[in-house]
């Protein structure tokens, strides 16, 4: 996976960009407009293309306002609505399948009726169901932000939308946010945070020979994953839905070679932990659980709480019909969350099939997500 930083800001004057790629259209059908940029590879520090062809399709649109930032675009309509939301998706993807014969690749390929192609749920349905409505709907209900950005799929400091958020931060002044992630078209409110961290378990380095002389720092991992074997995970309820935890080992490394007691062991440790609590929070849980090891957070991002209740939230769960579910993985609606929007996972596609050697999309998800929107934006 890349993990290269952004390329240099981008002058936003659209007079000085006259070499763009015009390859994508977004008046065709929805699902074709996902196999087309599916078609255009953007692995992760690899978007510039998909972004050119993005920015060609939005330059031209007189009822938005369009900045680009390295390999990220946000276009805005200004009519004056009581309401502003965001809708905001990922150009890139996950590398590619290396497994010989897998369908998740590019270009994008049919099969029994499936979209498949690398990035076809997570997430270029989406992206392609934003493009479509930002060129369609130039008189929207609610006045439109719409955010396309890079490195999502790589460390958190490389990406798109902090970068946006640091350069641009009066586009994000919005009542309501929706992440076109996949959820098989179902609203996901919120998400869960994610914290990592290492527990160092230090021994006495000896030859095998005599090991009694040393200390086993592998053996003194047992303790610490009985502890994380035998914990509970709790399901907690966060604004009418119940977000499950897990906490788990996830990486052990130790030993120098096959003649020598090893004298440290590393555990990684990955925590997903429901929006009511702070990254501190979540912290205290951890130390708590392995207290007397030692214990280092290396990582750590706060989830969101659903937001459920605000008005333009509750309006867009009775337009899509359906029971709004917990989003258990971290997603940009954490981001959007520390800004004070509320709000949502929506789009097509199943996200189990995300990052998968088989990665594919109904077409007609695509089309269903693109109605509902468009009825959202359109209709009073």
């Amino acid at each position: 996976m890349s993990t290269s930083a952004p390329r240099p800001v981008t002058d936003t004057d659209p007079g000085t960009r006259l070499d763009l790629d015009p390859g994508i259209d977004p008046g065709i059908d929805v699902a074709e407009l996902t196999a087309r940029l599916i078609d255009i590879e953007s692995v992760s520090g690899d978007e510039t293309r998909l972004a050119d062809a993005v920015e060609a399709a939005l330059r031209p649109l007189a009822h938005l306002e369009v900045v680009r930032d390295g390999d990220a675009l946000m276009a805005r309509t200004s009519t004056g609505a009581a309401e502003r939301v965001i809708l905001a998706g990922h150009l890139d993807t996950v590398p590619l399948p290396a497994t010989a014969g897998a369908t998740g690749t590019v270009p994008s390929t049919r099969r029994d009726g499936m979209l498949h192609g690398r990035g076809a749920t997570d997430m270029k349905g989406g992206v392609a169901v934003q493009l479509a409505l930002a060129a369609a709907v130039t008189a929207p209900v609610r006045d439109v932000t719409w955010v396309f950005y890079d490195h999502e799929e790589v460390e958190a400091a490389f990406s798109g939308l902090g970068r946006l958020v640091e350069h641009h931060r009066d586009w994000f002044d919005a009542d309501f946010g929706i992440l076109l992630e996949p959820t098989n078209g179902t609203v996901e409110g919120g998400c869960n945070g994610t914290a990592r961290f290492e527990v160092r378990l230090h021994g006495t380095a000896a030859h095998s020979a005599r090991a009694w002389m040393g200390h086993n720092a592998i053996h003194d991992a047992a303790e610490v994953l009985v502890r994380l074997r035998d914990h509970a995970p709790a399901t907690v309820t966060v604004d009418g839905l119940a977000f499950r935890e897990s906490l788990n080992a996830v990486r052990i490394a130790g030993g120098r070679a096959g003649n020598v007691i090893p004298d440290e062991t590393v555990i990684e440790v990955n925590y997903r932990f429901a929006p009511d609590k702070t990254v501190d929070a979540a912290d205290a849980v951890v130390r708590d659980l392995l207290d007397g090891f030692d214990v280092v957070r290396t990582d750590g991002a706060a989830g969101a709480r659903p937001g459920l209740d605000h008005p333009a939230a509750a309006g867009f769960v009775a337009m899509v019909g359906a029971e709004p579910l917990p989003k258990y993985g971290w997603t940009d609606v954490a981001r959007l969350s520390a800004l004070g929007v509320p709000a949502v996972n929506f789009g097509p596609g199943d996200a189990l099939l995300a990052h998968t050697d088989d990665e594919h999309v109904d077409p007609e998800a695509i089309r269903t997500c693109h109605a509902v929107l468009l009825r959202w934006l359109t209709e009073r």
